[in-house]
Order: C-alpha cells, then structure tokens, then sequence
C-alpha cells in the first residue's frame, strides 16, 4: 500500500471573538491570530508538499455575519485546490450555530464539506484513501453519529473525521458521545478528532488523535497549538507529530520568590521566568498572566503599593523582550509577610497576642464591621453615597476580602519589623 503525508487540523476558530482585553492589550494581533495560523497552514501544506489536509470541525466560532470571515477561509482553501492538494472537513458545532457556514459552501473538485444528513465517503483519486465524516446539523448534536459511519473500504487506508469529545473531556459538551472501544473496534487506520482543544493521542492501535486548536484565543488555552502531521509508510500509520502554526502563545507563569527575596531580587526572579518562558514562545507574541506568591522580604513593599508593584513586574516583560513582544494579560500578587511573623507569633507579649488574633479573626467578622461603618459613613454624606451607589468596596464581597487580607498582612508585616 502506498505512502504518504497528511495534515490533520481541527477547531480553527477563525475571527474568534476578544473578551476581556485591557486597554493596553495588542488587539490587532490577537484578533487576527488565528488567521495568521491558517495561512501559515496552508504555507507549510503547500511548501512540504502534503498529500490532502483533513479538518475536524469548529473552522467557524458562533454565529458570525461576518462575510470576511467566510471570504478569507474560501481564499486560504482556494490555495491549496490550485496545488491540486484536497481539503476534506467536517461542521462542529460552532460551524453549525453559523450564518457563513450555511450559506458560504466550500466548492471544488479538491474541497469538500462532509453532508450533515448522514455519514458521507469522500475517496481520493490520487491515493487509495477513503475519509468518512458527518457534519453537525445542528450546534448540539448529542446521539451516537459515530455508530452509523461506514465500515473500512477494503484495501484502502481508511480515516474517520469526528467532532466528538470522546468518553467526555473537562470543559467540553459532551457532543457526539461515543466511546473510545467504539472507535478503535470500528476498523478505521486513523481518527481525526476535533472539539478538544488540546493536544492529545487517545490511541496507537489504531491512530486516535486530537490535534488541538489551531491558535489559542486566551489564558485558558496555553502552550504551543498547532496541527498533526501524519506520516504514513506502506499503509501504516507511524507518526502523528505535533506541527505549530499559532502567531500569539499564551502562557501563565508562576514565579514563587525565595524568602531572602527583597523587591529587586523579586523583580530579578519575575524577570528570569519571564524571559524562560519568552524563549520557548520562540519568537511568537507572548501573553502572560504572571503570578508572584512566596514569603519573601518583599511582600512589605509590593503590599503597601500593589499597583506600583505590578507596573514595576510590567516593566521587565521590557526589559526581557522590548516592546510588543510581551503582553502581560494580568498580574497576580499573593506574597505573604516572611517567617519573621512566625517568630513573633510565639511573644508571650501583647504583640504575640495581637498577631495570634489578627491571623484568627475570619473575613465574615471583619466584613461585618466594615459594611456596618461604611454605611455609617456614607448616612452622613447622601451626595457621596449617590455617586458611589452600591459599588463601593464594603459591598463588592471579593474587593472587600482582597483588602482585608492586604490590610491584614501590611499590618503584620510592620509589627514583625
């Protein structure tokens, strides 16, 4: 049987949509990132010479009426079909909640959509190779599809193309619900998995695969994304390696400070994560939630101004990359007061009691006692109370416990000096 290349993509996500961005975030990167790793698909599809190109659903994100989208996804296929290398997909759900999808068809003699109707057999005429696939109809599709789908050509390689989370996956509906003895005893060679977005082999006998997203879109979605490059030598599958297409890696690094570490060394240790982790972004955008925790020396200052702290950890995602290369998405600080504050906590003295009860006394007492003055002071000032209305920190719960907490330890922190 014959051997060849083929590369298997899933959950494109093009022109997904940016939430929760801060003013300063590079938005024209990360809104056209996931355009960028398509095109940069299809360069190295085209450059390597791959035989086909087969996509497991989610090519689409939600109900776009976005024509461009659709424009720009036909133009990057419409590249390949004049090299004469088919591409072969299937609707996920996301695809399924589209307008563009519905009505914008992907035509060709090298393209085509799997039906949604049934389970559809697309055979390639340069290469013994049968694809089998159904598309969503709908953006919940929870029976078994799976079960209906053909059964192996004889003497060809066969692959099946799913949109499925396989046996259920964290944070993924369970859509198209099937079972991974199912998959492996259907006869297929190889399964192009798509929904899961991250990168994952289920099997080896034989190849079930979810390559992952094409691009991450935000902190939950971190690490190097890409697509699978499946090597196949006479019939066999023998590889399905990881290939990265993504422009924007989003990463989260934890950096926890030694105890000796006063704010420079502090800033020098954020600094050393930092530039770790810019390295193996290699040369992409890198967007960064940084968080700094440990008992350290540093904890006085970085408590007594927490935003001049994060600015001054900003600042050395500079000092790292200069400027664009970096974006820090947000900056957590959890440092607490350093053993110090064990020690004294031990005093027979009134400060050992005081410390023995600051650290005893819950958030729920103390709240209650800031709300009840709050609203005291505010009786006093109805023009006050009017344009702060109810948003001021004695009623937002988790703005509240944040200051208790830091007023809390800046106060432990002096008592140990």
């Amino acid at each position: 049987m014959a051997s060849f290349r083929f590369l298997h993509c899933a959950d494109l996500h093009l022109d997904s949509p940016l939430r929760g961005l801060e003013a300063d975030a590079p938005a024209e990167k990360i809104r056209g990132a996931t355009r960028e790793a398509l095109a940069n698909l299809v360069d190295y599809v085209i450059e390597n010479r791959l035989e086909f190109v087969v996509a497991a659903g989610d090519l689409y994100d939600g109900d776009w009426q976005d024509w461009r989208t659709g424009h720009f996804l036909v133009g990057q296929i419409a590249r390949l079909s004049r090299e004469r290398i088919p591409f072969i997909a299937i609707r996920g759900n996301h695809d399924a909640e589209s307008v563009i999808t519905r009505r914008l068809e992907l035509r060709g003699e090298f393209t085509r959509m799997l039906d949604h109707r049934r389970p559809e057999t697309f055979r390639l005429a340069s290469l013994p190779v049968s694809i089998h696939g159904q598309s969503f109809a709908t953006k919940a599709v929870t029976e078994n599809i799976a079960r209906g789908y053909p059964a192996p050509d004889p003497d060809r390689f066969n692959i099946g193309l799913l949109h499925s989370s396989i046996d259920g996956r964290e944070g993924h509906a369970n859509y198209a619900p099937c079972t991974l003895e199912q998959l492996r005893d259907h006869g297929y060679d190889y399964w192009a998995l798509g929904h899961v977005h991250e990168r994952e082999i289920l099997s080896h006998d034989p190849w079930i695969v979810f390559p992952g997203n094409l691009q991450g879109r935000h902190i939950n979605e971190t690490g190097q994304k890409g697509a699978s490059l499946v090597t196949v030598t006479d019939g066999k599958v023998v590889d399905a390696a990881p290939i990265s297409f993504d422009t924007v890696q989003w990463a989260r690094i934890p950096v926890v400070l030694t105890a000796d570490a006063d704010e420079e060394i502090a800033l020098a240790q954020v600094r050393a994560a930092l530039s770790a982790a810019f390295e193996r972004a290699n040369g992409r955008l890198l967007a960064a939630r940084i968080s700094v925790s440990g008992a350290c020396v540093a904890h006085d200052s970085f408590s007594r101004d927490l935003g001049a702290a994060r600015e001054k950890i900003r600042g050395e995602a500079l000092n790292v990359a200069g400027p664009g290369m970096i974006w820090t998405e947000t900056v957590e600080i959890a440092t607490t007061a350093p053993a110090k504050v064990t020690e004294q906590r031990e005093r027979p003295d009134a400060i050992g009691q005081l410390i023995r009860a600051l650290e005893t006394i819950g958030d729920d007492v103390v709240l209650d006692d800031i709300r009840t003055y709050a609203a005291a002071m505010l009786d006093k000032s109805n023009p006050l109370r009017q344009a702060i209305g109810d948003q001021h920190a004695a009623t937002n719960d988790a703005l509240s416990r944040d200051l208790i907490r830091r007023a809390r330890e800046l106060l432990l922190g002096s008592m140990a000096e």
